[in-house]
């Protein structure tokens, strides 16, 4: 006989239920397609220390989602001076939370029809409501990577546009004042915004 043998067996217990998350469409796209990109490239802001870009535009049924990123490079900062600026660029620190507007990136469309969405990249702005459909358009920002060194800081992330906006010029502003940006803006060229729309696919079909 094995040693073991007689040990003990728990009764078996029942797999707990694990609903799938799915999240309303002004929350963020859909996770069933598969968008078509629009190429953007464009420079919101461009200095000898500070570069932030708009790379494309993910397009799906339900809205967009624009792809962002900046570097900012260390130029006559002294180490106290970088050291602010990095804890401004992650919001780390003592008092660097988001308790003004001008510490963050904050981020803006004006849409062909004229009406308007605003958000910061670290909560500054109108909450999102997961049960609570909000007036269009929403703005929402949804982060992705960094990293940094005593050199540089980069980042990236994206901005999701809900609902999807109508063809025509579609302007992305931004500012981000402890960094020395005021506000800028560019120009997207949606025009072709419902037939990219129409070329999403459905993941299962």
């Amino acid at each position: 006989m094995n040693f073991f043998d007689d040990f003990p067996k728990p009764d078996p217990m029942e797999r707990a239920k694990n609903a799938k998350f799915v999240p309303p469409p002004w929350v963020g796209p859909p996770q069933d397609e598969l968008p078509a990109v629009l190429h953007v490239g464009q420079f919101l802001y461009r200095s000898p220390t500070r570069v932030l870009m708009v790379k494309s535009a993910d397009v799906y049924t339900t809205g967009c989602s624009v792809q962002l990123a900046w570097i900012i490079r260390r130029g006559e900062e002294s180490e106290e001076e970088w050291t602010a600026l990095h804890a401004s660029v992650f919001q780390h620190g003592p008092g660097m939370g988001p308790t003004s507007a001008d510490l963050q990136l904050l981020l803006g469309v004006q849409l062909p029809d004229g009406t308007s969405a605003r958000t910061g990249i670290y909560g500054w702005g109108r909450p999102v409501d997961l049960d609570k459909q909000p007036e269009a358009p929403a703005l929402t920002f949804r982060g992705g990577g960094g990293s940094s060194n005593d050199d540089e800081v980069s980042a990236s992330g994206n901005l999701w546009l809900w609902p999807l906006p109508a063809d025509g010029e579609l302007r992305l502003l931004a500012q981000w004042k402890a960094l020395g940006i005021e506000e800028c803006s560019v120009a997207i060229d949606g025009s072709n915004f419902s037939s990219a729309a129409a070329r999403a696919q459905n993941l299962w079909q």
